[in-house]
């Protein structure tokens, strides 16, 4: 067998980012799906806070500038964003507190709130694109998983801007309630402060208790 050498052109073979655009929010109007919604949310991984989901319908001649990931934007960036998108876009947010996380578990209380999302939307969508790998059950309208949804649709990259925007306000007002845990400094993920402060004082009402280190499973059978 002849020894693989490396290729002469290694950038061809090398991963390029994403970039989100509006080529499925097209491909929709298109097959005749007019309006598009994009939803997504942000929160599921937290011990404690709500998970916050936004349903988007752009304005596809006033599409702001920048739209991408949250995650892939800082702070200052999902801010100026979040004002550009609200002002120019249809927008509705839902959230499913920790009480419903903990009842239905994240996957159903994170698809609850992005249905309930498109739901609130004051312009009934014809299609949606969700983040993910799933479909909301109960949708107004078909739909489609995207799977990383949000870097690869302007209109999801815009939920997800407003949900993680709205969460991390969420968190900081609840911060002022409950300051023992540095809620607005970590928005509720499970830090070493975050820790520091549940082993301190144990949890309050914002937590999710069926989420460990705070589940607390059955003792075994004797």
């Amino acid at each position: 067998m002849l020894p693989r050498t490396s290729p002469d052109t290694p950038m061809l073979f090398e991963e390029v980012p994403l970039v989100p655009d509006f080529s499925l929010e097209l491909l929709a109007r298109r097959a005749g799906h007019w309006p598009v919604a994009g939803t997504d949310e942000a929160g599921r991984g937290p011990l404690a806070g709500p998970v916050v989901a936004a349903a988007v319908i752009l304005d596809p001649d006033n599409i702001p500038d920048g739209l991408n990931d949250s995650k892939q934007l800082t702070a200052l960036q999902r801010e100026a964003l979040f004002e550009a998108i609200m002002a120019t876009a249809e927008v509705s947010i839902a959230a499913s507190g920790p009480r419903h996380i903990d009842e239905r578990n994240i996957l159903r209380a994170s698809l609850d709130a992005m249905r309930r999302a498109v739901a609130g939307l004051a312009v009934t969508p014809s299609y949606v694109l969700a983040d993910g790998r799933d479909v909301p059950q109960g949708l107004c309208c078909p739909g489609k998983a995207v799977i990383q949804g949000d870097a690869r649709s302007v209109s999801i990259a815009a939920a997800s801007i407003i949900a993680k925007v709205t969460r991390d306000r969420m968190m900081a007002r609840a911060h002022a309630v409950f300051p023992v845990y540095g809620f607005a400094n970590h928005a509720g993920y499970g830090t070493p402060q975050h820790r520091e402060g549940i082993e301190a004082h144990g949890p309050c009402r914002l937590h999710r208790m069926s989420f460990r280190p705070l589940r607390k499973d059955d003792p075994p059978e004797a």
